[in-house]
């Protein structure tokens, strides 16, 4: 499994736009995709799952990746939070 966490950089936090944006991604791919958040993890491929967390600007969250293309995916989603200005790098901000 990897994982990379992100500070929320988006003013209105993690909404319907940029959750629909991450589940259409983490959808290309045959590993398990998952969003952290505080102590819940959720499907990734799921936008249910993903705005039941009510992720605000300035929270942490962890995105992780398990199988066949991890790697991938990862790297995928990482650049997607960082274009669309949905968050930066944990390490970023401190």
């Amino acid at each position: 499994m990897l994982l990379e966490k992100f500070t929320v950089t988006d003013k209105m936090g993690i909404h319907a736009r940029p959750a629909t944006k991450l589940v259409q991604t983490a959808n290309k791919f045959r590993s398990n995709v998952y969003l952290g958040f505080e102590e819940t993890k959720v499907n990734m491929k799921s936008i249910t799952g993903i705005m039941k967390l009510g992720i605000g600007d300035r929270m942490v969250i962890e995105v992780m990746t398990d199988g066949e293309d991890e790697s991938e995916a990862l790297q995928t989603l990482c650049e997607l939070i960082e274009k669309e200005c949905i968050g930066v790098t944990a390490k970023a901000i401190s």
